[in-house]
């Protein structure tokens, strides 16, 4: 996960995937371990009503894409979360994070196939097995926002010597 620049994150995933990307909003948009300013991080999953306007009038296909284009803006950090790596919405969602300039990355299992090519970090769990990979995703959250935090000073702001995860 980049080091924050001023940038946001958006963050989203389907079912159990949506309950971590609002965890990992919690920890960057709270606090994780260190008493730090907020970070800017919004979860994709979470606004039903937006979700279902967009899974009505357009496609389930399109939830996560509508909102890419809508909130993403260039130097943004856009994190998906699919143990299959094979859900539309969550490919699409990557293609269009591509066109807005935002740096890309998924947690995924070890069956994604096209999602190597729409993201710019790919960290995939060597299984297959649903309930591994989503244990393994939120041990890597943890991990992502611990690294994160060691980067920051109190007031937020990226230590002078830090370099990009």
């Amino acid at each position: 996960m980049p080091t924050h620049r001023g940038g946001s994150y958006l963050v989203f995933g389907n079912g159990g995937s949506a309950a971590e990307a609002n965890h990992l909003v919690t920890e960057l948009t709270g606090h994780f371990r260190a008493n730090r300013p907020s970070l800017p991080a919004i979860s994709l999953s979470s606004n039903d009503s937006l979700i279902t306007a967009i899974a009505n009038d357009y496609s389930y296909d399109d939830v996560f894409s509508h909102q890419i284009g809508a909130f993403c803006r260039p130097g943004d950090v856009v994190i998906g979360l699919t143990t299959s790596g094979n859900s539309e919405n969550v490919l699409r969602a990557l293609k269009e994070a591509r066109n807005h300039d935002a740096r890309t990355i998924v947690l995924t299992g070890n069956r994604a196939v096209a999602i190597h090519e729409l993201a710019d970090v790919v960290i995939a769990v060597p299984s297959s097995y649903t309930p591994r990979i989503q244990e393994a995703h939120l041990f890597v959250i943890h991990v992502l926002c611990d690294m994160l935090e060691s980067r920051l000073d109190a007031q937020g702001r990226v230590h002078p010597a830090a370099t990009e995860i």
